[in-house]
């Protein structure tokens, strides 16, 4: 069965995600622990937001 557009651009987005969590990655070690202690609470609200939509996906195909 070939992808739908909405699947193909939701993918897309996922792989910014990710994109953008490795650049994140690599600007931690110039961070003071302030910035670290804020980057990791923003990074918190983001997880729950990424498990929402995970556990959204996962009660659809049931």
């Amino acid at each position: 069965m070939p992808a739908s557009g909405e699947l193909i651009r939701s993918m897309n987005y996922v792989e910014d995600i990710t994109a953008t969590l490795r650049r994140i990655g690599v600007s931690i070690p110039a961070m003071s622990a302030d910035e670290r202690k804020r980057l990791a609470e923003a990074l918190r609200a983001a997880s729950g937001a990424i498990n929402g939509a995970i556990a959204d996906l996962e009660k659809a195909g049931h």
